[in-house]
């Protein structure tokens, strides 16, 4: 099982009336996400197989130093910062493409391979996969 949290960006302030947090899940799914407004979020897409999970992130226009990725205690966190190139002022007719601070985390409750997790960009996807391990069985003697 693997839990999606959309943790709000602690350098900005929440200025709005909404609810912080809504919590979306669908029956007998095996994950839920959690948003919070005025924070932007990748699209992300959470899978798996038999050998691990597998977490793929839209977000071109970035290098891979512009990502942190770090996994303590089943905890993958996912953040950076894609930032406007504002090589003139403007004045936006239609704007959809968001830029600034983001962080989404995953709790897995599955057992994983924490010192095997590996992570690629490429065409605009990130991509970090994420070994599964069996859990060790213990002989009684």
């Amino acid at each position: 099982m693997i839990i999606v949290r959309f943790n709000p960006n602690p350098y900005r302030q929440n200025s709005g009336s909404v609810d912080r947090h809504t919590f979306f899940s669908s029956p007998g799914s095996n994950w839920s996400l959690s948003t919070s407004s005025h924070i932007w979020r990748p699209p992300t897409d959470v899978y798996e197989n038999e050998e691990r999970f597998v977490i793929r992130i839209e977000i071109a226009g970035m290098r891979e130093s512009d990502f942190q990725i770090n996994i303590s205690e089943n905890v993958l966190s996912i953040s950076g910062v894609r930032n406007d190139s504002a090589e003139e002022r403007r004045a936006y007719h239609q704007m959809e493409i968001h830029y600034g601070e983001f962080l989404t985390e995953f709790v897995f409750t599955a057992p994983i391979d924490l010192d095997k997790v590996t992570a690629e960009y490429q065409n605009g996807l990130l991509y970090v996969y994420v070994p599964k391990t069996q859990p060790k069985q213990i002989a009684i003697t």
